[in-house]
């Protein structure tokens, strides 16, 4: 039976015990809930892929406590430097060389040379990496391919019992994943937009960043041309609105009848509309619609996380 309780630091301390004897733990960060394994232990990585149903040469996010940490496992440059001191803790995870000494789960890679790290901006997460005393390999704690959870409800009713322990900290404040960024080559590159804006990072390096390889297989999480989808169909950048339609709004909703209703932020306001986007999506997925219309997201500051994700929403499944 999964234990869903309140993060005390008791719980904290159990928690931290069942991750290092290789159970599976669910615990909230600034971005997402995470859904943790001893990045150590082979087995315990290999039920994360399970337990989500996640294919095994997408990579895992390494969580860690603090930079020293992230230098064990990865080598830091001044550029991977440079981004640790202004962005860490907070939601960006670097994709560095991996040394060969780190005793990590080659599963956590994906079989590549590289391994993505990041220190998470949320009490909770990092009592619990303190605690543990080790990295915690951990995706986003839902089934793969479906809806990121942002709050403890939805990772329960996406994994159930395949799930040890939940860590209850109740609503994720960022509401989006990490920004990743590649760093190889004394040179950065953006592989997937999240929580921290692109324009964030080029303020601070002086210099746009690269577009990250391209390619079937990914290599950082989220990359797939298929992810984040609910159940409904998605029509994106929706000017009308059908009666058969659940209407995902942006700022003014669009007239006329629509089978659902909910609006990412009224006031246009993007860092609203992220922290709403994968809840509005779970609800309007339950509605009885033919399919959810979305209407326009500007394409800049986190609008284009926004679309990123909208637009693997509404890709064609396999």
């Amino acid at each position: 039976m999964t234990l869903r309780v309140k993060p005390t630091p008791a719980h904290i301390a159990q928690a931290a015990t069942r991750l290092r004897e290789g159970h599976l733990v669910a615990f909230p960060t600034e971005t997402v809930y995470g859904l943790g394994a001893d990045a150590t232990n082979d087995t315990a990585v290999a039920h994360i892929f399970k337990a989500k149903g996640r294919p095994h040469f997408n990579p895992l996010i390494v969580h860690v406590s603090d930079a020293e940490k992230a230098n064990e496992v990865s080598m830091i440059d001044a550029i991977s430097q440079v981004l640790i001191e202004k962005f860490w803790p907070g939601p960006l995870t670097l994709v560095l060389p991996r040394r060969d000494e780190a005793p990590l789960s080659l599963l956590v890679s994906a079989g590549l040379d590289s391994v993505a790290v990041r220190q998470p901006a949320h009490a909770v997460a990092h009592a619990l990496l303190r605690e543990a005393g080790r990295p915690i390999a951990a995706p986003s704690a839902n089934r793969s391919g479906r809806l990121s959870p942002t709050t403890a409800d939805h990772v329960a009713e996406s994994l159930g019992e395949d799930v040890s322990m939940i860590l209850d900290g109740g609503p994720c404040a960022r509401g989006l994943e990490s920004t990743i960024v590649q760093v190889s080559d004394k040179q950065a590159a953006l592989l997937r937009p999240g929580a921290l804006t692109r324009e964030e990072i080029e303020a601070v390096l002086g210099q746009r960043l690269a577009l990250g390889p391209q390619g079937s297989a990914p290599t950082a999480p989220g990359q797939l041309a298929s992810h984040y989808a609910p159940s409904h169909a998605l029509r994106l950048n929706a000017h009308y609105i059908d009666a058969d339609e659940a209407l995902l709004a942006f700022g003014q909703p669009l007239r006329g009848k629509s089978c659902g209703l909910l609006n990412l932020s009224p006031r246009g306001d993007l860092w609203e509309a992220a922290a709403h986007l994968f809840s509005h999506l779970r609800t309007l997925d339950q509605a009885p619609c033919a399919r959810i219309a979305v209407m326009p997201i500007p394409h800049h500051g986190l609008g284009e996380a926004i679309n990123d994700r909208l637009a693997r929403a509404a890709a064609p499944r396999g």
